[in-house]
C-alpha cells in the first residue's frame, strides 16, 4: 500500500505549511486554488470508478447491502470507544462498547444490528472530534485526494486514528490485539467499503446537489463544516439530510 503510505507523507507536509501559516483557528481557505484542483480530480474519481461501483452495489440483494453496512458500521465503532474516553463521555464508552460486543456475538461479526433494537446507539467518534472537544479550533478548510473535504485539525485527526483505532492496530499495524492479527488489505477492504456504502446511500442526495448547486465545490464546504461542527458538539443534528458525511 505505498500510495497511501506516500498520501500520508505528502498530508503532513501539507499539514505542515497549513498550521505554520495560518494564525488563526477560524475555518479559513487557506490554499483554495490548490483545493479546487484537487476537488477536480476527485470529481473524476467519483464518476469513473466511485459512482459506478455505488450504483452497482445499489442493485444488490437488500439483505446483502444491510449486511455490508451493518458489518463495516460495527467496526467503525472501535474507533468510538478511545474517543469517547477521552472526551470523558463515559455513557457514549458504554454504548460503543456494548454495541460492538453484542453486534460481534450475537450479531453474527456485526451482520445484524441488534444492540440498535435494545437501545444501544453509539456516535461515531473520531480524534478530529476529539480535538474540537479540547477547544482545538478546525483550521484551515482543504480538500484532501481521494479522501474529500477536511479541515487542518480533522486531517491531524485522521493520521492520528490509525494510532488509537484498534481495528487500525491489528491490521495496518501489523500488531496483535487479544490475540487477533490481520493485513493492509483488511484495513484498506473496510474502508473502500465503507465509502461505497455511503456513496451508495447518498447517491440521489449528492446526484440532486450537483444538479442544483451553482458552486458544487462551495455547497460540498458547508454542509461538511456544519456537519462536523454538529458533531464536535454532539448536537442532536448528528446526521444531517446528507446522512453521516464520516462513515
Amino acid at each position: 500500500m505505498k500510495f497511501f503510505k506516500n498520501l500520508k507523507f505528502i498530508l503532513s507536509i501539507l499539514l505542515l505549511i497549513n498550521l505554520t501559516s495560518t494564525k488563526t483557528m477560524a475555518t479559513e481557505e487557506c490554499f483554495e486554488g490548490v483545493s479546487r484542483s484537487i476537488f477536480k480530480f476527485n470529481m473524476a474519481f467519483d464518476d469513473v470508478i466511485l459512482e459506478p461501483l455505488a450504483r452497482g452495489y445499489n442493485k444488490l440483494p437488500e439483505p446483502i447491502k444491510n449486511g455490508t453496512s451493518n458489518f463495516t458500521s460495527n467496526i467503525s465503532i472501535l474507533l468510538s470507544i478511545p474517543n469517547s474516553l477521552l472526551q470523558g463521555n463515559i455513557s457514549q464508552v458504554g454504548h460503543s462498547a456494548g454495541s460492538f460486543l453484542i453486534n460481534s456475538t450475537v450479531g453474527i461479526l456485526g451482520i445484524l444490528n441488534p444492540a440498535e433494537k435494545i437501545g444501544l446507539k453509539p456516535h461515531k467518534e473520531d480524534v478530529g472530534q476529539t480535538l474540537g472537544t479540547y477547544g482545538v479550533g478546525t483550521g484551515c478548510y482543504l480538500v484532501l485526494p481521494i479522501l474529500g473535504p477536511s479541515t487542518a485539525r480533522d486531517s491531524i485527526g485522521l493520521l492520528a486514528d490509525t494510532f488509537i483505532d484498534p481495528f487500525a492496530h491489528v491490521t495496518i499495524r501489523e500488531n496483535q490485539l487479544f490475540g487477533i492479527s490481520g493485513s493492509d488489505l483488511d484495513y484498506y477492504s473496510v474502508k473502500g467499503t465503507t465509502v461505497i456504502d455511503f456513496r451508495a446511500d447518498n447517491d440521489k442526495n449528492f446526484s440532486s446537489l450537483e444538479k442544483n448547486s451553482i458552486d458544487l465545490y462551495s455547497s460540498l464546504k458547508s454542509i461538511y463544516l456544519q456537519d462536523r461542527e454538529n458533531k464536535v458538539k454532539n448536537s442532536i443534528g448528528d446526521e444531517n439530510e446528507w446522512g453521516n458525511l464520516d462513515n
